[in-house]
């Protein structure tokens, strides 16, 4: 079974988009809940567009009525990134070598060039209990430096996957991914997996079990528009289930 995070930044892009609290992120995230999500992701931009740091406040504050489920945040490791992660304690961060003005997340780490940098901020993070996660391009080579620089887990950037979803090159492309899986496993590392996975392709990506979690928001949030968002959270969790 892979869990299911939905990413709520599109929620909070639609309630800012008005100036008002509407779609409220807070009881979206408890609908989602309670629609059996394991989790819930946010990804905090330096210019709040989407998710604020006031939410991930928010929805800690509301996982204290939902045991065992969690809270993922996801960014760029800049300090005051990291003194709201540290404040408000999620049960896992996603470290993403995002720019500040990226429009979305579209590489993985450079851990040969930027360990000396991640060592500390995983240091500081694992030392408040919270599990650390980096942001990996599919290249297995590479799952080795992430545990040499501390990481818990491993998120594949899977964007190269959903691109090749419908061509000649799937099988290929998801046996990339499936190596890279099984290199971070052998190094005792988690893999969850993220970017422009949907009903469609999300499949056939976790079917040989090597991925712990999925976080998913673009895609269910565009899907709701035709099903309605409860639907869909239902068929996520059939097909992953």
């Amino acid at each position: 079974m892979t869990h299911l995070s939905v990413n709520l930044n599109k929620i909070g892009l639609l309630r800012n988009s008005r100036g008002r609290n509407y779609p409220n992120m807070v009881d979206m995230a408890k609908r989602t809940l309670e629609l059996g999500a394991f989790g819930l992701t946010i990804h905090p931009r330096p210019d709040q567009r989407h998710a604020t740091y006031q939410d991930a406040f928010d929805l800690k504050e509301l996982l204290k009525h939902y045991p065992g489920r969690e809270l993922n945040i996801e960014g760029f490791p800049d300090e005051k990134f990291l003194e709201v992660v540290l404040e408000v304690l999620p049960d896992q961060c996603t470290l993403v070598p995002d720019d500040p003005n990226q429009l979305t997340s579209d590489h993985g780490w450079n851990i040969a060039r930027d360990q000396d940098a991640l060592r500390p901020v995983i240091d500081r993070l694992k030392e408040q209990g919270i599990r650390v996660v980096l942001f990996m391009d599919p290249n297995p080579d590479n799952m080795a430096l992430a545990k040499a620089v501390g990481a818990d887990r491993v998120e594949l950037y899977t964007e190269a996957y959903a691109n090749a979803y419908h061509t000649e090159q799937a099988t290929e492309v998801n046996d990339q991914y499936q190596a890279a899986a099984q290199a971070a496993l052998d190094e005792g590392l988690g893999v969850n997996a993220g970017h422009d996975l949907d009903l469609e392709n999300v499949a056939q990506l976790c079917q040989e079990g090597r991925i712990t979690e999925v976080s998913i928001g673009h895609a269910l949030t565009v899907e709701a528009l035709d099903y309605g968002w409860d639907n869909v959270v239902k068929r996520y969790l059939e097909l992953l289930g």
